[in-house]
């Protein structure tokens, strides 16, 4: 049977590949993707034949790979961080029940959570929600009531896609709505660009967080009632107890 492997590719550093994505590029003889994230992969594997697509055009980019898989040829749509968050698993489960004849294996990665974390410090060490902000997909109620539950809750939050020139105060938003049940002191974090060139952090109040600049690269934490700041790093205790 054909293969189609969907695989996370993590941050975008070749360390951060897990062993069987990098397994599963090399075995591959096409590798697709949004044109960004190929790039990223690119010099690693200069063997292959690369088709790429521009954003917004995921349900096309699924249907190529499962078009090429059809060929008799083993291919791998790649996504950014973990294919099954926010990422492309889904999509090309659902697309692929029309493609019974080609075998599906998804291969996950560090997701920007993770991987952004590690940078950071260790902000996700109790219970936390991931939340986008992106409301391409997502109506921008639910996404105000998931950040209103997340902070009444004490989660500490990790928010996704927290800027782009159309929702330039989107974070701005989000914040105010965390402000509601959160300090304004709460430790908060950003990360830019993680694992890639111009990598760079920085450790703030959630007041400070509020007037942040942003953008689609940036991976956004705010902390939970306990987070400290412990000489530059963003550090969440496992429990509620004090060390």
């Amino acid at each position: 049977m054909n293969k189609l492997y969907v695989v996370g590719i993590g941050p975008g550093e070749y360390e951060q590949m897990t062993i069987k994505a990098i397994n599963a590029l090399k075995e591959s003889e096409v590798i697709i993707g949004y044109t960004v994230y190929v790039d990223l992969i690119k010099d690693h594997f200069g063997d292959k034949e690369f088709l790429t697509t521009p954003m917004k055009k995921e349900v096309d980019r699924c249907m190529l790979a499962f078009e090429e898989a059809q060929k008799g040829k083993n291919v791998s749509l790649v996504c950014s961080g973990d294919s099954g968050i926010y990422g492309m698993a889904g999509l090309i489960l659902e697309i692929g029940q029309k493609y019974e004849c080609v075998e599906v294996e998804i291969i996950p990665g560090i997701t920007a959570a993770s991987s952004g974390a590690a940078v950071l410090g260790a902000p996700l060490i109790h219970d936390f929600a991931v939340i986008s902000l992106s409301d391409l997909l997502t109506p921008m109620e639910k996404i105000e009531k998931r950040l209103q539950c997340a902070a009444e809750a004490d989660f500490g939050i990790c928010l996704y896609n927290p800027s782009s020139k159309k929702r330039f105060d989107y974070l701005q938003k989000a914040c105010d709505i965390v402000l509601k049940f959160a300090s304004e002191d709460t430790v908060c974090g950003v990360v830019r660009n993680i694992g890639r060139e111009g990598e760079a952090i920085e450790v703030m109040s959630l007041k400070e967080l509020r007037d942040k600049e942003v953008d689609m690269f940036t991976t956004v934490y705010i902390g939970n009632s306990q987070t400290k700041n412990i000489n530059g790093k963003m550090v969440t205790p496992r429990g509620y107890k004090n060390v």
